[in-house]
């Protein structure tokens, strides 16, 4: 995936319609939320199990899709607009994520690290 391409292809696709006017890092945050709320929804009465065997042709899959590509399209204009380069900060995160998260410590276990 290339970031920068994707980037400046939603930079043109935003200047194209004249919508940098609304695009202000609240306005993109919360279209952000709104988006992963509504990839919540595809999964929302569905069993774990269910969840995890989502069929390729099934309107869910598809639905899912969609959701997750609406999330990344709005987290990729936010970090444009706010000028955060997301590679660098998502291996930033990773590496302190290493640190709170020891394989020692967390391995088989989904307690957050400030609560053991």
């Amino acid at each position: 995936m290339n970031i920068a391409k994707l980037q400046q292809r939603l930079r043109e696709f935003t200047a194209e319609r004249d919508w940098d006017q609304f695009h202000s890092p609240k306005n993109l945050a919360m279209a952000l939320t709104s988006e992963a709320g509504e990839l919540a929804e595809v999964f929302q009465w569905m069993s774990e199990d269910q969840s995890r065997t989502l069929d390729e042709s099934s309107t869910n899959m598809a639905a899912a899709k969609e959701e997750l590509a609406d999330v990344m399209i709005y987290l990729l204009r936010l970090t444009d607009v706010l000028h955060i380069n997301l590679e660098e900060a998502v291996n930033e995160n990773i590496a302190l994520n290493e640190a709170k998260y020891p394989v020692g410590v967390s391995r088989g276990n989904a307690t957050k690290y400030n609560r053991r």
